[in-house]
């Protein structure tokens, strides 16, 4: 077996990929995890987005914001398996009841719920810029939406959650 030797670029280019990689998997898969509500479907959303992220690496690694491209695509890879969820669905013309665990949830579960109680938009806002620390311009990026439109999502997706949780603010 031969040994190659990648050119310096090459070696700068999958160094980078590497240090993204390190610093932001974990995060894109607990992200995804709030987005889904399933550790194994986000893992392997968070996989398929690194993924193309690496192939594209050329031109993301040189982006203003790396880690946005990287969210947006994990979104959309979302959106995708959503449609084809119901595609699936209707299909077969039968809908599965999902069982109320409420009575016996614990108050993560109950988070959990209440975040997937809310419209796609308004917990992709609230996890960009609540639990991933980006601001409402970068959140706007990634979900290709104005920061005044991130800001009442997060508004309505806060006021929501507050309701669904009973508490008063």
């Amino acid at each position: 077996m031969r040994d190659v030797t990648l050119p310096i670029e090459a070696r700068t280019l999958a160094a980078d990929f590497e240090s993204f990689f390190r610093a932001e998997y974990r995060s894109l898969c607990q992200a995804l995890v709030l987005l889904v509500g399933d550790a194994l479907e986000a893992e392997d959303i968070a996989q398929e987005t690194m993924t193309r992220v690496l192939e594209r690496w050329d031109r993301v690694g040189v982006m203003e914001s790396p880690a946005g491209y990287a969210y947006r695509t994990a979104l959309n890879l979302q959106r995708k398996r959503i449609r084809r969820l119901a595609v699936r669905r209707k299909r077969r013309f039968a809908s599965v009841p999902v069982p109320d665990i409420a009575t016996a949830a614990s108050d993560q579960h109950d988070v959990r719920r209440a975040l997937h109680q809310l419209p796609d938009g308004m917990r992709a806002a609230l996890i960009l810029v609540d639990w991933l620390d980006m601001d409402t311009e970068e959140a706007g990026r990634v979900l290709e939406i104005k920061p005044a439109s991130v800001r009442v999502r997060l508004h309505r997706a806060r006021s929501a959650l507050r309701d669904a949780l009973g508490e008063t603010s």
